[in-house]
């Protein structure tokens, strides 16, 4: 029966929340990811996170506490942007190198497979959260959230793992 109450509770908390604060959470998110679509969906996951945490521990502060998340979601999905931006331009580099230098591109190719290669020379616990972030596209909570490590632990081992990378890669060129 607690367990019926707390999803009542939450669907309530939601309910509310959303006739209180959406129109007011899409301009404020409109107004930082610059599209009305994209705050929309971000509105939206700051909803479902809503619904996903325990009423007691955000009923005293909603408002505050649903801005915050949508202010973090925002930039989650402007870094992601980002990144898919930079992966663009890296698969228009490659293209341009095929037709203007295949030498080139083969050499690109050979740098990713060496990264790989020396990603597996690090210890465990760095290539993971490497991995998460690189290929997982995860933030560093969403990393500490999924190893169970702080975040400051997180940050310190994708710093010390690239930075190991670095060092194994100028050491094959030199």
């Amino acid at each position: 029966m607690l367990e019926h109450n707390t999803a009542d509770e939450r669907e309530g908390i939601v309910h509310r929340a959303l006739i209180e604060f959406e129109s007011a959470l899409i301009g404020y998110a409109a107004s930082i990811v610059k599209d009305e679509d994209r705050a929309k969906d971000v509105v939206q996951d700051t909803f479902i996170k809503l619904y996903e945490q325990d009423p007691e521990k955000v009923k005293e502060s909603l408002k505050a506490w649903l801005f915050t998340v949508c202010r973090n979601r925002c930039f989650d999905v402007i870094r992601k942007e980002k990144r898919m931006i930079n992966v663009e331009d890296d698969q228009l580099t490659v293209i341009r190198d095929i037709a203007d230098d295949p030498s080139r591109a083969a050499e690109r190719a050979d740098e990713h497979s060496n990264v790989i290669k020396f990603l597996d020379r690090l210890p465990q616990n760095q290539r993971e959260v490497i991995r998460l972030k690189f290929e997982g596209d995860m933030s560093y909570k969403e990393i500490s959230q999924t190893t169970q490590l702080s975040v400051s632990n997180v940050g310190f081992l994708i710093h010390a793992g690239i930075k190991r990378l670095r060092g194994l890669l100028s050491d094959q060129i030199a």
